[in-house]
C-alpha cells in the first residue's frame, strides 16, 4: 500500500512578503520610468566661473536631469550660444545655467563703476537683496548727528553682488553706479555713515 503524499504547509507570512516585494518592484519601476520620461538635456556649470568672466567651452557641460519647470535652465542645444558670453553672477560648479546667469555685456560697462558698500544689519533692509535690485545709498548723520531739514545725499545704484564681510555682522553689497559719482560714494562709505534703501522691484 502506497503512503499518502505529504501535505504542504502554507506560510501566509511568506505569501504576504512575496506580494509586497512584487508591489515594491512595480512602484520603483514606475518611479524610474517617470523620472526618465521627464528628464531634460540642459546646460550645467562644469567648473566655477566668477561674475564678469568669459564663459569657455570647458566651463559648461550638458546634463540629463529631471528639472522643476520653475528653474528654467537653458537646453543643451544652446551650448554654442552660451560659450563666449559672460557670467552675470558667480556661477558655482554643478549649478544649472539660466538666461539670468549669463550676459553679453561686461560688468562694469564703460562709464560705470562698482563700489562695495559695507553695511550692518541696522543700515539695510532685513529682506534679502538680489542681483539687479534697484537701491539708494543714503548719507546718514551718524549716531551723534542730527537729521537736518535738507534732503540727505542720495546715490541711485543697482545691486550686482552680495557677500558676507570679514565681520559676521557686516554684509558687503556691490553696487553699480555711474563712474563720476563712484569716488564720492566710496569716500562716504568709508566713514560708515550710509544706509541702503531697497526700491520697488516692479518692472
Amino acid at each position: 500500500m502506497l503512503a499518502p503524499p505529504p501535505k504542504l504547509r502554507r506560510r501566509p507570512v511568506l505569501l504576504v512578503a512575496s506580494v509586497a516585494a512584487v508591489c515594491l518592484g512595480a512602484l520603483l519601476a514606475a518611479l524610474a520610468w517617470s523620472s526618465l520620461s521627464t528628464a531634460q538635456d540642459v546646460l550645467a556649470v562644469r567648473r566655477s566661473v566668477e561674475r564678469g568672466a568669459l564663459i569657455t567651452r570647458e566651463d559648461v557641460m550638458t546634463a540629463r536631469v529631471g528639472v522643476d519647470p520653475a528653474l528654467k535652465p537653458l537646453p543643451a542645444a544652446r551650448l554654442e550660444a552660451v560659450v563666449g558670453q559672460r557670467a552675470a553672477m558667480d556661477l558655482a560648479a554643478g549649478g544649472l545655467v539660466t538666461d539670468e546667469s549669463i550676459t553679453s555685456g561686461v560688468v562694469p560697462a564703460k562709464g560705470q563703476s562698482v563700489v562695495g558698500v559695507a553695511l550692518t544689519a541696522a543700515m539695510m533692509p532685513a529682506q534679502a537683496l538680489s542681483t539687479g535690485d534697484r537701491v539708494r545709498i543714503v548719507a546718514t548723520p551718524g549716531a551723534q548727528g542730527d537729521v537736518g531739514k535738507a534732503d540727505p545725499e542720495v546715490v541711485v545704484a543697482t545691486v550686482v553682488g552680495v557677500r558676507a564681510g570679514d565681520a559676521s555682522t557686516v554684509t558687503v553689497v556691490d553696487v553699480l553706479v555711474p563712474s563720476p559719482v563712484a569716488a564720492r560714494l566710496a569716500a562716504r562709505v568709508a566713514t560708515g555713515k550710509v544706509a541702503l534703501v531697497l526700491d520697488s522691484r516692479e518692472r
